[in-house]
């Protein structure tokens, strides 16, 4: 049988490229807001810029679907009609509303400040996994999320006296793709069980794709990829390549080595990344009150894998 199919959950959460997969992939993804903002500079609506990372990212996954199903024929056996439906309910979950409700948000809040809110994800794996999967809690992380969200507040504060406009609907917006990408990883990690990690990306991502194709179609038309500048169409592949395909599976294999939990504490060098770019490339500000939000939020995320680390390695 083959090794995509058989996957087990990971026993070793040490695994070191399991952690090298999800850091590569979160580092990658954080690149996502920075071409979304140079997109909305040249006018483009959302649906129509989801669509067009999609329709970049849709062939490759296409190709490496059918590379998988050929290379290795046994796998077939595991997608069930049940499998497959169960697999792209979840890939619509995590990368069609959850990106969806990101790429709205983005419209209203800056790119430093959308990732830090989607930084508060892990909290959320946690709290998903105590309340729907039976994972125990780790009492010890609730300092570390208190003092993360400080930071956001210290963030929000500064937004709301400087730029109020559209701060709350977007804070909301972002927050709510934190939550339903948490959800997500738990779901997904018991569809990579049965299927694989490639295996069930390259159906959940095809899945989104044809969501936000249909989605744009419906309310701006066909002709509207034809309206796309070639600036624009140069955006929409760096956000469908870097910012969907490569850390698609990075992530997804990170979560098939060391689990939901452990692939979530490795999310803190998106900010990092997504702030010195968006500084350099977006020309957004960066003050003492960013400085401080910041480093409170990532302060919060090493309290956190502290904890959420010795709660691991003690026993029951």
């Amino acid at each position: 049988m083959s090794s995509a199919a058989t996957t087990t959950l990971p026993q070793d959460r040490s695994d070191p490229m399991g952690y090298a997969f999800a850091v590569a992939g979160a580092v990658l993804f954080s690149t996502k807001g920075i071409f979304i903002k140079l997109a909305y500079g040249q006018g483009v609506p959302t649906e129509t810029l989801l669509a067009l990372r999609m329709v970049v990212a849709l062939p490759f996954y296409l190709v490496i679907l059918v590379t998988l199903l050929r290379r290795e024929p046994e796998i077939r056996r595991a997608l069930t009609p049940k499998v497959v439906i169960a697999s792209m309910a979840v890939g619509m979950l995590g990368y069609y509303l959850s990106s969806y409700l990101d790429f709205l948000g983005l419209n209203f809040v800056s790119a430093q400040y959308e990732r830090l809110v989607l930084f508060t994800y892990p909290f959320f794996v946690l709290i998903f996994g105590v309340w729907l999967f039976g994972e125990r809690m780790v009492w010890r992380v609730v300092p570390a999320m208190l003092i993360s969200y400080a930071g956001l507040l210290v963030i929000f504060g500064w937004n709301l006296a400087t730029d109020p406009d559209g701060l709350v609907v977007g804070t909301l917006l972002v927050l709510g793709s934190a939550i339903t990408f948490a959800l997500y990883q738990h779901l997904a990690k018991r569809q990579m069980v049965k299927i694989g990690s490639g295996l069930f990306t390259c159906i959940g991502m095809a899945t989104a794709a044809i969501c936000a194709l249909l989605q744009n179609t419906a309310l701006n038309g066909v002709g509207s990829y034809l309206e796309l500048s070639g600036q624009v169409w140069i955006y929409g592949l760096c956000l469908g390549i870097l910012g969907t395909v490569l850390p698609s599976f990075l992530m997804n294999a990170g979560i098939s080595r060391i689990g939901a939990r452990a692939t979530s504490s490795t999310a803190a060098f998106g900010p990092i990344v997504t702030i010195v770019i968006a500084v350099i490339v977006l020309s957004e500000p960066f003050t003492i009150f960013h400085a401080i939000g910041t480093a409170l939020v990532l302060l919060g995320s090493i309290v956190f894998t502290r904890a959420e680390r010795q709660a691991r390695n003690r026993p029951l």
